[in-house]
């Protein structure tokens, strides 16, 4: 009988990285789930900015007495009210999908049981993090041109990779802080605590200029500040009036980033260890 002859093995074909595997993951899980994110994420950024900047903004220009100058409220609002939102988002995208995922449906142990390692899963949320992010506040970018809130449209190109910058600074550090939990009470404690006030009163209706003195500090220290304060520069053109203190957001937004990430590859290891 003669001998079945086979072809040739042809290439295997490429396999993705183990961080793109987990970037991919959380794609697909927003995938099935994004219609419940519309409102929170696009909708209800865009309703306050029209019942802040233009309903209350309108009885600002008229009783304002000029504290900004030839500035409407609604174009100091809308940078402002940029970087909150992505900083919102980032936080909430950091605490309950990495709770879920190490806690509740243990995905990312399941991971762990692959040659994917816990860097990767770390760093891979923190990706999807930045693009969700970047989706984010490419949104609200188009609902502020389409208010007329910026003066030079092309200034959002650079605004909304700060505002992304501003939400990862918040959101590393929290994943960190979510890998350490196994219960979600702590998350109401860092938005009732942390993120309501910083949202506020880091600048972002209005400067932190009109706050009494022995609060100025606080709010300088805060990251939303720096996000804040560099989009409106962005935004306004004013950011060659002070260099150094653009470059000085640029390096505490950043280093938070880093520390934050490096914090986050420690206890997504050691939960995935302990099991």
């Amino acid at each position: 009988m003669a001998a079945i002859s086979r072809p040739a093995p042809g290439p295997r074909p490429p396999t993705s990285p183990p961080l793109a595997r987990v970037v991919e993951h959380r794609a697909l899980q927003y995938r099935r789930t994004f219609r419940a994110s519309i409102f929170g994420s696009f909708v209800q950024p865009a309703l306050f900015l029209t019942a802040m900047g233009v309903g209350l903004g309108a009885y600002v220009d008229r009783a304002g007495g000029g504290v900004l100058g030839e500035l409407g409220y609604l174009q100091f609002l809308a940078p402002g009210l940029l970087a909150a939102t992505v900083m919102q988002t980032g936080s909430f995208e950091a605490m309950f999908p990495i709770l879920g995922g190490l806690q509740w449906n243990r995905t990312f142990h399941a991971m762990y049981a692959t040659p994917i390692r816990p860097r990767d899963i770390a760093l891979g949320n923190i990706v999807w993090i930045a693009i969700r992010l970047l989706m984010v506040g490419t949104s609200f970018a188009l609902v502020i041109m389409a208010f007329g809130a910026v003066r030079q449209p092309v200034a959002l190109l650079a605004a909304v990779p700060v505002a992304v910058l501003t939400g990862l600074a918040f959101a590393a550090p929290i994943a960190a802080f979510s890998a350490t939990q196994r219960r979600p009470d702590g998350f109401a404690t860092i938005f009732r605590f942390g993120l309501t006030p910083l949202f506020l009163f880091s600048g972002t209706f209005f400067p932190i200029a009109s706050l009494p003195e022995l609060l100025q500090p606080i709010a300088w220290i805060s990251p939303l500040w720096h996000g804040v304060d560099l989009s409106r520069a962005i935004l306004l053109g004013t950011l060659g009036d002070a260099p150094l203190l653009a470059a000085a957001h640029f390096v505490v937004l950043g280093a938070l980033v880093v520390l934050g990430t490096a914090a986050a590859f420690r206890t997504v290891n050691a939960r995935l260890e302990r099991g």
